[in-house]
């Protein structure tokens, strides 16, 4: 009898102790399926020309690093300029995909890794096809996810200074 109350008491120390840490596992997972849906939605918006949509991921403070220029884009105001920009100089069809994302989620922050590779339609039917790196981070507040630093990034070739718009690893 004396050995299966020292047992129980045992699995019960035990269970208090990992508890926690499978109460913050399960909330990592959590968060990291809402970021996941989060650019799934960024994604859909991308596809339909829905700037506001494209924009609902990030926040007012946001900071990025494009692949055009100019070099960066400190507000939420200046990137969504961007994003009406490029909606006009592509009015053709376009389409994007988002591969390869990778989610770290540390409490309130995350940080992110992904491949966007679009077919971009412009005015005169001509079309490119871009494949960009991207690395967010997003930080929450008040329950809701937002981008608060993005560097979108293509390899360049030293040697002659171009950039591989189609990399692959």
């Amino acid at each position: 009898m004396r050995k299966c109350v020292c047992m129980t008491a045992a699995f019960a120390v035990l269970l208090a102790l990992t508890a926690p840490s499978l109460s913050a596992q399960a909330k990592a997972s959590a968060d990291e399926a809402a970021i996941r849906a989060l650019y799934t939605k960024f994604n859909d918006a991308f596809n339909n020309r829905d700037v506001n949509g494209v924009m609902s991921i990030y926040a007012p403070d946001v900071f990025v690093y494009d692949v055009i220029p100019p070099r960066e884009y400190a507000s939420w105001d200046a990137y969504k300029k961007d994003w009406d920009g490029f909606f006009a100089q592509f009015s053709g069809p376009i389409h994007n995909t988002v591969s390869d994302l990778k989610i770290t989620v540390v409490g309130p922050v995350a940080y992110t890794q992904y491949i966007a590779d679009g077919t971009l339609t412009a005015q005169d039917g001509t079309q490119s096809h871009i494949v960009v790196r991207s690395t967010d981070v997003w930080r929450k507040t008040n329950g809701k996810w937002l981008v608060v630093e993005e560097h979108n990034s293509v390899p360049v070739d030293l040697a002659t200074g171009k950039p591989d718009m189609l990399s692959t690893p």
